[in-house]
């Protein structure tokens, strides 16, 4: 456990590092932040951080640095979730209150938001897809033998496929399946779509299968698409110092390249939370380099997916914390 004024030299080195890239000196802890000792005592208090894993003395200075240890107790004990500023509340009132006409819409514009106040490069994946209900499916005859059908499910994703036939199709087959189907489906989780609903439809209906089978193989092929990862920001990366090393640029292109990456650090975390990931508490070798924060986007208890921010370790985790908290009251209407 640290003592007040250990916390506060942690806190002031952590801060200033982040706003100056450069190594800590107690002379410009004594100048910037009125910490009410001598330099020779904030040096002490700094060797002592160090000696207990909190800080980082590097080679080419005498100054210190935050390690992972000290980035996570300021995390955890220190930071302010209220590091935002009348102009960006405006900005970010302003900019949620576009209208939209679909949910997924919303949820670009959120990590859209984020990143333009953060200077982060933002990344989004929507809900899984197999975990959503269906809110209604509606068929609407094209032609004799082709069909639109469109699936709207609780998250408000909207899926549209079309279907083609074999065989001549009429309006009243089309009006009884909307009914039938959403008889069936209304309410229920996508993953129903399976083999025993295939039978109970062929029972119900006196269609012949080659209407009812093309009908549910094209459902199930447009609900169990790969969910889409969208990326907002990401030259803002390239203008951090971090960034000037080339191994770490090339690092952070291969792992915005990679679908499945992406995917597994956004889907990683508790369902309420938001999560910090620093350096090395990162599951995945490619993310060592880097912080990653995920924030589960959810508008009235209903999950829209999730939204990360990946960064260097350096990253201002007061503003990124700051930012998504407010948009999450904002979005929640508990301002």
């Amino acid at each position: 456990m640290l003592d007040k004024r250990k916390k506060k030299v942690l806190q002031a080195i952590v801060e200033e590092y982040i706003n100056t890239a450069e190594p800590v000196s107690s002379n410009s802890l004594t100048h910037n932040y009125g910490l009410d000792c001598s330099s020779a005592t904030i040096r002490n208090e700094m060797a002592e951080l160090e000696k207990i894993g909190y800080l980082d003395k590097t080679h080419t200075s005498s100054g210190r640095i935050p390690s992972a240890k000290g980035y996570r107790y300021y995390v955890d004990e220190l930071l302010n979730d209220n590091d935002i500023s009348l102009e960006e509340i405006k900005y970010i009132s302003s900019k949620l209150e576009t209208k939209v006409n679909e949910i997924e819409d919303l949820t670009k514009i959120t990590a859209n938001t984020i990143s333009e106040v953060t200077h982060y490069t933002t990344v989004l994946i929507g809900p899984k897809t197999n975990t959503q209900l269906i809110e209604e499916i509606k068929f609407v005859l094209l032609g004799s033998r082709m069909m639109m059908a469109v699936i709207l499910t609780d998250t408000g994703l909207v899926k549209e496929t079309i279907i083609k036939f074999d065989e001549d199709i009429t309006e009243k087959q089309v009006e009884t399946m909307n009914y039938m189907f959403n008889h069936k489906l209304k309410n229920q989780p996508i993953e129903t779509i399976d083999r025993p609903l295939e039978e109970y439809l062929y029972d119900e209906m006196t269609y012949s299968i080659n209407v009812i089978k093309p009908i549910i193989e094209q459902i199930k092929k447009v609900l169990q698409e790969e969910d889409k990862i969208y990326l907002e920001g990401a030259n803002k990366s390239f203008d951090l110092p971090e960034f000037n090393s080339l191994e770490v640029a090339k690092n952070f292109i291969n792992i915005l390249d990679t679908k499945e990456l992406v995917a597994d650090m956004l889907n990683s975390g508790f369902a309420e939370d938001i999560n910090v990931y620093i350096g090395e508490e990162n599951e995945k070798e490619e993310l060592k380099d880097f912080s990653v924060v995920t924030f589960k986007h959810k508008v009235n208890g209903k999950d829209l997916g999730t939204i990360g921010i990946i960064g260097p370790k350096r990253m201002d985790y007061s503003k990124v914390i700051s930012v998504m908290k407010y948009i999450n009251k904002k979005l929640n209407n508990n301002e």
